[in-house]
């Protein structure tokens, strides 16, 4: 074999080896995150509340979680009615809500993360993915709260 021919042939083999390489990445990725939950959320006067769906499973509940200013505060299902979703044509049914009451807050602006909870691994692994984007909002001394994206609009 000639040097040029042994050179073509380890160029084509690293090739390969990197296809391969990335194709298992690719796979692990979306098997561990998965892109298929969607949602939304907002501060109402005393809570977060809003929507979530698993779009690979779309009458299934998903199991949400939140965090405050980088705190976990609490974990529910996403099944209080919310006609509004199944109308929009996001799920099967209405049973997609979540809203949760939070503990007390110091006065001024504070951010809520939603995230669904997705298992994987045969439920050895648990990844969470952001649902929508972050919830600013302002606590004043009374306890009431004021989603900021609303009062900007």
């Amino acid at each position: 074999m000639t040097k040029s021919k042994l050179i073509i042939l380890l160029i084509g083999k690293s090739i390969l080896e990197t296809v391969l390489v990335a194709t298992i990445a690719v796979g692990f990725f979306i098997n561990a995150f998965p892109p298929f939950f969607h949602g939304w959320g907002e501060a109402t006067t005393s809570s977060i509340a809003g929507w979530a769906v698993n779009n690979s499973a779309r009458s299934q509940h998903v199991f949400v979680q939140l965090f405050v200013d980088g705190d976990f505060v609490a974990a529910q299902s996403a099944n209080l009615s919310r006609p509004d979703v199944s109308a929009a044509g996001w799920a099967d049914d209405e049973w997609h809500g979540y809203s949760f009451t939070l503990p007390a807050l110091g006065v001024g602006v504070h951010e809520a993360r939603v995230y669904a909870v997705h298992a994987s691994g045969g439920g050895t692994r648990r990844t969470l993915q952001q649902l929508g984007d972050p919830v600013r909002f302002t606590m004043d001394a009374s306890g009431t709260m004021t989603d900021l994206a609303k009062s900007h609009r």
